[in-house]
């Protein structure tokens, strides 16, 4: 069940709030209509976290009154993905906001401190897969974990995995980030007894075809327990991390 509606059902339990004030609580309005977009108000409520602001293809006036009306909702931070520096640039103008470059993340609010003692490890094969990996990194901070990198640890030169064997046998779940063959994600499965996020990265050349190479590798892998996401997706990784990493 969502925290927010624990909270509120102890609170009426110890006699904080009567039941009435609860009900309206919990049936707040579901969204907010404001012309160009409809915020999910009750996100947090089915999901356990707000809606995330996809940047691409919105002006920073949109993307500030998106936020807006989010922030009154919630005091969680709030996530802005695939923000490109001219519009956050814009935006630090008139709204105090972190900006995390290369994740191109922007967050309106504090990221909270990690309130799960599981441990997500991200590895990527190459320092080009850093982008996506940081994307995926800065999304499962936000959404209260603990994350270790583990950055350019390709299977070009398999030992620099290996010297980091006890970071990986002590996460709860791995996010493996790759372009070119993407077999590290295998590496990774074959060595790890917890789940396995592969992310595809469009990282390689011609005959890669913009990360379908290890899309298709990924899919194919030989190791077990290992998860899909699309081609880039950093985003798509860190928020099911997470959803496993507080399942436990």
């Amino acid at each position: 069940m969502n925290s927010d509606i624990k909270n509120i059902l102890e609170q009426v339990k110890s006699g904080q709030i009567p039941v009435e004030e609860a009900a309206l609580q919990i049936k707040r309005e579901p969204f907010a209509d404001i012309g160009y977009a409809k915020p999910d108000l009750h996100r947090r409520v089915r999901q356990g976290a707000s809606e995330v602001i996809y940047g691409e293809g919105k002006t920073a006036e949109q993307i500030i009154g998106i936020a807006d009306v989010l922030k009154k909702q919630t005091e969680n931070a709030i996530l802005i993905t695939r923000l490109s520096k001219d519009k956050a640039d814009s935006i630090r103008k008139v709204r105090d906001m972190d900006y995390r470059p290369e994740a191109r993340i922007g967050i309106i609010g504090k990221i909270p401190e990690p309130d799960v003692t599981g441990n997500i490890l991200i590895a990527t094969g190459g320092t080009s897969d850093i982008p996506v990996a940081e994307e995926a990194a800065v999304t499962a901070e936000v959404y209260g974990n603990i994350v270790t990198r583990l950055y350019d640890v390709g299977v070009a030169g398999i030992h620099r995995t290996l010297s980091h064997i006890d970071e990986i046998m002590k996460a709860s779940v791995i996010i493996v980030v790759a372009g070119m063959e993407g077999a590290l994600a295998s590496v990774m499965g074959g060595l790890a007894d917890c789940p396995v996020i592969a992310v595809p990265t469009s990282v390689g050349y011609g005959a890669s075809f913009g990360g379908l190479a290890a899309l298709l590798s990924m899919l194919n892998s030989c190791a077990d327990g290992i998860a899909v996401v699309n081609i880039d997706n950093g985003f798509g990784a860190g928020t099911m991390a997470s959803r496993i990493n507080h399942m436990g």
